[in-house]
């Protein structure tokens, strides 16, 4: 018998690519479960398999930064912090941070099917009574508009958001003095895609030599955390980057630059996040 939940929860997180660098990710999580049926009827109670499947994900790689260690140019070792990380290519990074900022997976690079059946595995070691084998499906929110990938870190969150290379995949609706505004929505989502948002006040000092580069630096209470990449691939913002200030820069930004009435709908990953409006 096979028991199956569609749209089950959802993971966000950030994947290093040795092609396009640090990108934002989030995955809708559909789930089968295999096994026998109990006196009751029933393979799972449905009220069960949600919450037994989302601890899981939440305590495993959902927000962190997931590692594909062999990737070339990629080096992974142990530091004051936990784990470090520098990559060569497609740019230079360095990360460190607590160990369970990091997913290391033994591939040479991230996909999707493959992190499914990861997990798939992971998930089938220690199955509920009666549950014998676990299928995840992972994929992408279908968007036909405006869409771009980012990763952030929130050092006064007090959740797994305080890691500092987490991200999404996001949709972007904006509106000008009242009308949708596609051709804005194309420009900002090309702007912001595969970029890192960084609170102006987490910057870490820099020698003189290093003005290609950016560095973010805080401490959490999972641990100590620091990372350096290309100015270029970073967006600095007067206050932390949470979805309500990410909408609300967005809105002001937009706004200033059009002479227009704003609105923009930011989403954090899928089916969530905030409205600002700026003139």
């Amino acid at each position: 018998m096979t028991l199956f939940v569609n749209h089950l929860t959802h993971i966000d997180a950030s994947v290093w690519s040795p092609t396009h660098g640090l990108m934002g990710a989030s995955w809708h999580v559909d789930a089968e479960l295999d096994g026998e049926l109990g006196p009751d009827g029933m393979l799972f109670d449905f009220g069960e398999v949600k919450p037994w499947i989302k601890a899981r994900l939440d305590s495993g790689l959902d927000h962190t930064l997931l590692v594909p260690t062999q990737a070339p140019g990629l080096q992974v070792f142990d530091c004051a912090e936990g784990l470090c990380l520098r990559t060569q290519l497609p740019y230079h990074m360095e990360l460190r941070g607590p160990r369970q900022s990091f997913t290391l997976l033994p591939w040479s690079d991230i996909t999707v099917a493959d992190v499914a059946a990861h997990l798939s595995t992971e998930l089938s070691r220690r199955p509920p009574a009666q549950v014998e084998t676990i299928r995840l499906r992972l994929r992408e929110e279908e968007i036909e508009t405006a869409a771009y990938s980012y990763s952030h870190g929130l050092k006064h969150h007090a959740g797994n958001c305080q890691r500092i290379a987490h991200g999404h995949r996001s949709r972007l609706h904006i509106w000008r003095d009242g009308r949708r505004a596609p051709e804005l929505e194309r420009q900002w989502a090309q702007a912001l895609d595969a970029s890192y948002l960084i609170h102006e006040e987490d910057l870490a000092p820099q020698a003189d030599e290093c003005r290609e580069t950016l560095s973010v630096a805080y401490s959490a209470d999972q641990g100590r955390f620091h990372l350096t990449l290309p100015r270029e691939r970073c967006h600095l913002l007067a206050t932390p980057t949470t979805i309500e200030h990410i909408a609300a820069w967005l809105a002001d930004k937009i706004a200033r630059e059009t002479h227009g009435r704003i609105r923009v709908q930011a989403f954090e990953g899928i089916d969530k996040g905030a409205i600002a409006e700026s003139s």
